[in-house]
């Protein structure tokens, strides 16, 4: 088959370097890809908001599946148009995509079908969310409603910090996805990521996550897209991921094809596990980052046929195969990042950080450029590693990010902390020794 990935990230050379593994694939091309995704796949500079010209591109190379990696396109309806062309692909209408596109449409659809999350409201002005504010008697969320590449949400520490995230949603400071604000309850517990395929019908777990949103060691600092992940989850046993299930995805499938909008892809359910069990945070329409990339790090199955049976509704004869070991991912940021930072650095290392034995360095924000890796983005890279446990693939994963020489960027030193502190909780001690721990 010839493959078309669209997508230019770290969640893209993941997926990438999974599909460039099954025997079904004849090319994979990537638009519009980057430094690292070249090394599996052909790159095309393209305008993914130019669908006529997604749709050209399909036709002129005779692709047979365009899988959709980032949000964006998604709720741009870009899968819309493909279909309409009569072309296959993987990720869910404009219509479905709502999940992640708006944080209150996902809330409403929680109360009216009974998934549990927490109360809130939806504003559309400041002073009537400013007045909602001011009836709290508890801690809140502010998120701004749209796409604001996971800097939109604030979780505030004093009522000041709420109304002034308030009042930056609707100053502008993230574009359109602010000009409709949900302010929600503050859920107490531990959060995980959950991934699950759907055909609209049938729902396949795939595997849990943890990811690190904060930008600085502790879970302290700005939120970020993510600033590393591991996978599986601890907090996800058997029977959480059963509640899961039944309680929150199965439910919001059903509900989405019940309004007539059935969802086709991946959902990826946020949920905060607390003495009450699971509770919804929020829904993203596709593909975690960086979660993925620490996913696929334990995939043994071909992925390929998986996101074929998303797409054919037949997911119910599919089952997939997971390795037993840990896979953590570790972001490679540039300086400065969640906030202003600079491009055009070079990275050096890559090839020596790489040659250990279960270690993945996938791009997220580079660019080839006379045989250089360069840094062109926020989030740049991400080091994976596999391990019997937490602290093995932590410990791997940090022995690779300091062979890399690119002092132009940084990364948390904490990666799977909560994890780690469960492995030596559990641990028999035995005296004169010490578990290690990369703070």
């Amino acid at each position: 088959m010839n493959i078309l990935l669209i997508g230019s990230g770290g969640r893209e050379h993941a997926l990438a370097w999974a599909l460039s593994r099954s025997p079904l694939l004849t090319r994979l091309l990537c638009a519009p890809g980057n430094g690292g995704i070249a090394e599996f796949a052909t790159c095309l500079p393209l305008d993914l908001d130019d669908h006529s010209a997604v749709i050209e591109l399909c036709r002129s190379e005779a692709i047979d599946f365009v899988v959709i990696g980032p949000e964006g396109p998604l709720v741009a309806g870009l899968g819309d148009a493909l279909g309409a062309a009569g072309l296959k692909y993987f990720g869910p209408t404009k219509a479905a995509a709502q999940l992640e596109g708006s944080k209150g449409f996902t809330k409403d659809l929680c109360r009216e079908f009974g998934m549990p999350t927490g109360a809130y409201g939806r504003f559309t002005n400041k002073a009537a969310a400013r007045a909602y504010l001011a009836e709290q008697t508890g801690r809140v969320v502010v998120k701004a409603d749209g796409l604001a590449a996971g800097k939109g949400v604030v979780v505030p520490e004093t009522r000041a910090e709420a109304e002034a995230a308030i009042d930056a949603c609707f100053d502008g400071a993230f574009g359109a996805a602010g000009a409709e604000v949900v302010i929600e309850a503050f859920l107490e517990g531990e959060e995980a990521s959950f991934f699950a395929l759907s055909d609209g019908t049938h729902v396949l777990p795939l595997a849990t996550a943890q990811d690190h949103k904060r930008v600085g060691d502790g879970d302290t600092g700005p939120n970020t897209g993510g600033m590393g992940a591991y996978s599986p989850a601890p907090i996800m046993t058997p029977a959480m991921v059963e509640r899961t299930m039944a309680e929150i995805v199965k439910p919001t499938i059903a509900a989405m094809a019940k309004r007539g909008t059935p969802f086709k892809g991946v959902l990826y359910a946020g949920v905060m596990i607390g003495p009450q069990g699971p509770r919804l945070v929020e829904y993203n329409a596709r593909f975690g980052d960086p979660e993925t990339q620490a996913l696929l790090m334990r995939l043994k199955s071909d992925l390929l046929p998986a996101l074929l049976a998303a797409a054919d509704g037949t997911l119910d004869r599919m089952e997939l195969a997971w390795s037993d070991e840990v896979a953590l991912t570790v972001v490679m940021a540039a300086n400065g990042y969640p906030g202003a930072y600079s491009k055009g650095s070079e990275i050096r290392g890559l090839a020596a950080a790489a040659e250990a034995s279960d270690v993945q360095i996938f791009h997220a924000g580079t660019a080839l450029s006379d045989g250089k890796i360069i840094a062109t983005g926020g989030r740049v890279l991400n080091v994976s590693a596999l391990g019997a446990n937490v602290r093995a693939a932590q410990a791997r994963a940090y022995a690779a990010v300091d062979r890399i020489d690119w002092p132009d960027g940084f990364c948390r030193r904490d990666i799977g902390w909560r994890a780690v502190e469960r492995e030596q909780s559990n641990a028999t001690h035995v005296p004169g020794t010490a578990a290690p721990f990369l703070h």
